[in-house]
């Protein structure tokens, strides 16, 4: 059986979460929590207690610039960083940061206004997305997307 710590390279696929779950070395105790859940991409980051509207969970620091992929995050129109420090994904609304996902998923929240499939801004209405914060770069991209949008049913 493969040992998982925060230095080893997860393995897509888990087989034993438990023994991942055992293995796991958090970077961050008290603050969040890793679930693993056996199979594909199923693991989750939890918050380990309640945080206040604006509140700095824990500074992000030295990000390596990266390409988009399932581990990045879009900081700006065209920019994205790598968040892997620990090999496992940090769960947020990614549409409030992210254009167009490179790796779509369905979503686990289960609140009554779930968006169900998570695939970036670029597929959301702005009144879907007004019940959320949302980066300046997503903003600009909506108000571009929206402005070609008038353009064609004009021509």
């Amino acid at each position: 059986m493969p040992v998982i710590s925060s230095t080893a390279t997860k393995p897509t696929t888990i087989t034993d979460a438990a023994a991942a779950k055992q293995a796991y070395l958090p970077t961050h105790p008290g603050l969040f929590e890793v679930v693993y859940t056996e199979g594909s991409y199923n693991s989750r980051l939890v918050a380990s207690r309640s945080y206040s509207k604006g509140e700095v969970i824990c500074k992000v620091e030295g990000t390596t610039p990266g390409p988009k992929k399932y581990t990045s995050v879009q900081v700006s129109k065209e920019g994205h960083i790598e968040l892997n420090s620990d090999r496992d994904s940090l769960t947020f609304f990614y549409p409030s940061s992210e254009w167009e996902m490179d790796q779509p998923f369905p979503c686990w929240c289960g609140d009554d206004k779930c968006v169900k499939q998570i695939q970036g801004a670029k597929f959301l209405s702005k009144e879907v997305l007004s019940r959320y914060w949302v980066a300046s770069h997503i903003k600009d991209l909506l108000d571009e997307r929206d402005a070609v949008a008038k353009t064609s049913v004009s021509a």
